[in-house]
Order: structure tokens, then sequence, then C-alpha cells
């Protein structure tokens, strides 16, 4: 895949490498970065050579610093924008890939950066990244799961105390919360990122997606129903390796 304008991405080793591309505006999520990551992420969950993800932002300063609001809060009516929605339900496709997704965070991760983080499966951050939930104070709310991927990750009272009161939060305090998986110096983020998606890739790949399943499918059920989708899930991994 080329010629996108606002992400660059490469295939490389049964990797994918997704980088979103607008360093001089802070790799914010603008309209274009929403239609070609619905490009990617949607020829990603159809090609069963690429077994992990890395998603990460070009230049030094952020991962994504939010959505672009001079685009977005001058988009068409909204019922017009509820169907451009529904038509690129990027956020909807982030959740449906098998494939385990890593996030290399490094530098502002705000907004749409946080929730796109919170699409991965794993979040490793650099020692120099700040998160935070900037929309309250812009006069709207989070619109693509921010409300409910972030609480899921750090609890209702943090989540509120960021989104209420503007407060950012440094690395280690992301880590402590639960809202990365480890903090790591900056000039050593994109090589553990690599390390864990070649750890995963060294995995049976069925067994690494069945796995994902389990866990992800399994937390919007009962104790129960999470026991029997394991069940099947191990079943069905067990027959395709005969």
């Amino acid at each position: 895949m080329s010629g996108f304008e606002v992400l660059i991405f490469e295939n490389r080793d049964g990797i994918g490498h997704v980088t979103l591309n607008r360093p001089k505006a802070l790799n914010s999520y603008n309209l274009q970065m929403r239609n070609e990551l619905y490009q990617v992420l949607s020829a990603i969950k159809e090609d069963r050579e690429i077994k992990a993800v890395i998603f990460k932002g070009a230049g030094k300063k952020a991962f994504c610093a939010g959505a672009d609001l001079s685009e977005f809060l001058s988009a068409p009516s909204p019922v017009i924008a509820r169907d451009v929605r529904f038509e690129r339900d990027v956020w909807g496709l982030f959740l449906s890939i098998e494939q385990p997704l890593i996030a290399a965070l490094h530098g502002y991760v705000l907004g749409s950066g946080i929730e796109i983080a919170l699409c991965c499966d794993i979040r490793i951050a650099s020692d120099d990244a700040k998160f935070g939930l900037p929309e309250v104070g812009l006069g709207v709310i989070p619109a693509a799961g921010g409300t409910q991927t972030v609480p899921r990750a750090v609890g209702q009272s943090k989540t509120l105390e960021m989104l209420l009161t503007d407060r950012w939060i440094n690395a280690e305090e992301a880590y402590q919360s639960g809202m990365v998986n480890m903090v790591v110096p900056r000039d050593k983020l994109l090589r553990k990122a690599e390390d864990t998606a070649k750890k995963i890739v060294s995995f049976s790949p069925e067994a690494v997606r069945y796995a994902k399943q389990a866990v992800t499918r399994g937390l919007d059920m009962t104790l129960s129903e999470g026991l029997n989708l394991e069940k099947r899930l191990n079943t069905r991994l067990a027959v395709s390796d005969n």
C-alpha cells in the first residue's frame, strides 16, 4: 500500500508498521487520516501475512496530539457527519482486527491519540510521553470512544479527573494507572516495540489470534460465557492443528 498523504505503511517480515505522518501538526487526527486509517486497517484485517502491527507517530514531539478540531468542528451537518462515521467507522474497525496491535507512544498523546492507543492491545510509552483528555476544555467531549475505553483501562475516578479538569499525566503515572504496559527511554521505544512484535510473530499465528479473541470478547461476557468461549476457541485451535 502506498500513495497516502498522512500515513506511512510498511510490512516488514510479517509486522505491519503504521506511522501517523503529520509531524508539523503534531500528528493530529484529521479527516484525511481517518480515511487513510480506514483503508490501512481494512487491508490489515484481511492480510493473513501480517501477524502483528506497530502504530507510531512521526517526528520528535508527538504520537498524536488529538483531533484537528479546525476540520471536525467545521464538518457537514450532524446527519451527514453521522452517516460518514458509519461508512468510515475507524474505531469499530480497530476493535475488530484479530492481529495484536502495539502502540509506541512518545511526546503528546492527547484526545484521539489516547483513543488510538487504547484500541491497541499493548501500549509502550517513552519516558517523555504526556497523556491528556482536553476535549471538555474545548467545549466538546471525546467522540471516538474515550469515555468508554479510558475508564476500562484506568478506572472511573482517574478518567473523570483527567476529563473534567484537563489534568495531563506523565508516562510513569500512566504506567501506574494501567494506561500503558511499560515505560522505556525515548531512544529505546521503537526497538522495544519491534522486539515485542517479533516475539509475538514467533508464535503460532492462530494461537495468538484466538488468545486475543478469548480475552477481548470475553470481557464483555459473564464469566460462564467467557469460559465457554475459551473452550470453543481452544477446540477450534486443536482441530486446525490436526
